[in-house]
Formats: structure tokens, C-alpha cells, sequence
């Protein structure tokens, strides 16, 4: 069973329908019990890194979350959920983040011609070892739609980085924790065998 933690964000009905077209029963929940419980958990997320960690602390969910991670129970965040495990995000901010991984998040700098967000399909170079990106081909096109990047202090978490004006984290992986700047769920067939790897 997956449980999508729900603070507002937009995309958590697309990205529980991702996961039933593999297969796998998903459930929405703001219920800070129920992701303390959950066997797999995910973080999705569109909108502001601030407004994110406000929600997410009005609603009693950063202790569950944070308790989870730390059990080393699998997990998945996906665009604004990789970006809030980091220490601290620019985005409104600068503002606190979950703290799981130490960075910030900062908006793209980008030479002249590029434009922000970076919005489309791009290529993913994985990491030997990353986790459930190791079950996907490397160079594979996944969506993005984002105007901040993460920035690791440690680059071991890295899992995969993309190019967009030079290289950046598109990916982390720390045990079970895996967390990626794209979407999977909007990615068509590589962005479902993505997925089926966080399931196996």
C-alpha cells in the first residue's frame, strides 16, 4: 500500500492514478496517523517551498514524515517533495525545510537564453547506485516543470543530475529515501517503470 500525503498540492489525484495504472493501491491522506503508519510513503508537490512547509506543519504531518524517513521505510518525493528534505529553500524564504538532507534550494541562475522554469521533457543521468533509478535506462526523457534546484552539501546523495544551462541534481537517494525533481507520474511509460522499481 502507498500513501500519498496530501497538503494541498495540486497533483495527488494524478499521481495516485500513476500509481493504479501499475497496479499498486494508493491512498490520499492528511492524516497524520495514518503516513505514521504507512508501509511506503510519498511525498508529491507543486507551489512554493514556504507555503509546502507551512501546510505541512499546520496539518501535524512533518513529525510522521520525519519519523518514517528515519525508520529507513521506503519513500518517494517527487518535485517539491525532493526539494523539502533539504535544510533550508529560497522560495518565500529563506525558510526551514524538513532538514533530512543537508542544502538549500535555490533558484536556477542560468546563462542568457535560458529560460525559467525549466519546463519539458530532458534527459536523467543516473549514478551507479541510485536506488530505483538503477531499474531505468540512463539518458531516459522525464517530465520537469521548476524554477528551484537543490543544492547537496553532501554530492553522495546525488542520484542523478540533468543538464539545463550546466548539471544539477534531478535526483537523491539516501537507503530507502529516493526523491526525484521531475515527474514520474507525467512522464508516460519510463515515468510508470520508474514507480514499479520504488515498489519492488
Amino acid at each position: 500500500m502507498v500513501t500519498i500525503v496530501d497538503y494541498g498540492s495540486g497533483n495527488l489525484r494524478s499521481v495516485q492514478k500513476a500509481f493504479e495504472r501499475i497496479g499498486s493501491s494508493a491512498v490520499i491522506s492528511d492524516d497524520p496517523e495514518a503516513v505514521a503508519r504507512a508501509e511506503r510513503l510519498v511525498l508529491p508537490g507543486v507551489g512554493a517551498f514556504a507555503d509546502a512547509m507551512r501546510e505541512l506543519e499546520s496539518r501535524g504531518l512533518v513529525e510522521p514524515i520525519l519519523g518514517h524517513i528515519a525508520a529507513d521505510r521506503p519513500f518517494f518525493g517527487i518535485c517539491m517533495g525532493l526539494q523539502l528534505l533539504f535544510s533550508n529553500g529560497h522560495e518565500g524564504g529563506p525558510v526551514a525545510g524538513l532538514g533530512v538532507l543537508p542544502g538549500e534550494v535555490i533558484r536556477f541562475d542560468l546563462p542568457t537564453g535560458y529560460k525559467v522554469p525549466h519546463m519539458g521533457w530532458n534527459t536523467v543521468s543516473w549514478r551507479a547506485d541510485a536506488g530505483p533509478g538503477s531499474l531505468v535506462a540512463n539518458d531516459d526523457y522525464f517530465y520537469f516543470v521548476h524554477a528551484y534546484v537543490a543544492r547537496p552539501t553532501d554530492p553522495t546523495v546525488i542520484a542523478a543530475t540533468t543538464d539545463y544551462g550546466g548539471p544539477f541534481c534531478s535526483a537523491v537517494r539516501r537507503g530507502r529515501l529516493f526523491a526525484t525533481q521531475f515527474h514520474p507520474e507525467k512522464s508516460q511509460a519510463v515515468g510508470m517503470r520508474l514507480l514499479r522499481a520504488f515498489l519492488t
